[in-house]
């Protein structure tokens, strides 16, 4: 079962295949990561604390 890079929360396998980059089994940050977000085709830290 793939897992988050950042925050080792469990992601489902559809999650993976569409916000993971090509060739990666696991996303770099998920829905669950207070700290990081996505931007793009990177990953940066979060200005705000997400709820």
């Amino acid at each position: 079962m793939p897992n988050c890079q950042n925050c080792g929360s469990f992601v489902t396998e559809a999650y993976v295949r569409v916000f993971a980059p090509d060739g990666m089994d696991r996303p770099r940050v998920c829905p669950n990561c207070e700290d990081m977000v996505r931007d793009g085709a990177d990953v940066r830290e979060a200005r705000a604390k997400r709820t």
